[in-house]
C-alpha cells in the first residue's frame, strides 16, 4: 500500500494539485498545513479507499494518521520500508534547514 502511495504522488494530475498547494504556500509552515497536508491526506485516503480491509484504517484523515503511525512501526523492521516512508514524508513536507550559526545575534560580534 505505501509503494501505492508513492505512486500516487507521483501521477502528473496529483503531482500537479501538490505542486499548486506548494505554490499557495510559499514555505510559511502554517500555510502548508492549511494547503498542502489536505491535497496530500486526500491522495493518501484515495489509495488507502482502494484497498479496505480491516487491517488498513478507514478512508479519513484519521485514517492516514493510523496508516502512517502503522507504516512508522515497521521502519525498523524493513529498511525498504523505511526507505519508502522517507521518500513519502520528503514529498509533503517542506525541508527543515537550520539557520546559520549565530543567526539569533543580529550579526553584531561579540566583543
Amino acid at each position: 500500500v505505501l509503494a501505492e502511495v508513492i505512486k500516487a504522488f507521483g501521477a502528473p494530475e496529483n503531482a500537479q494539485r501538490m505542486e499548486e498547494a506548494r505554490d499557495n504556500a510559499c514555505n510559511d509552515m502554517g500555510k502548508m498545513l492549511q494547503f498542502l497536508l489536505p491535497v496530500a491526506t486526500q491522495i493518501q485516503q484515495d489509495v488507502i479507499k482502494a484497498y479496505g480491509g480491516a487491517s488498513l484504517p478507514p478512508p479519513s484523515l484519521a485514517g492516514v494518521l493510523k496508516f502512517a503511525r502503522l507504516i512508522k512501526s515497521y521502519e525498523s523492521q524493513d529498511p525498504e520500508i523505511a526507505s519508502m516512508s522517507g521518500k513519502l514524508k520528503a514529498m509533503f513536507l517542506p525541508p527543515m534547514t537550520l539557520p546559520p550559526h549565530g543567526a539569533g545575534t543580529g550579526g553584531v560580534a561579540a566583543s
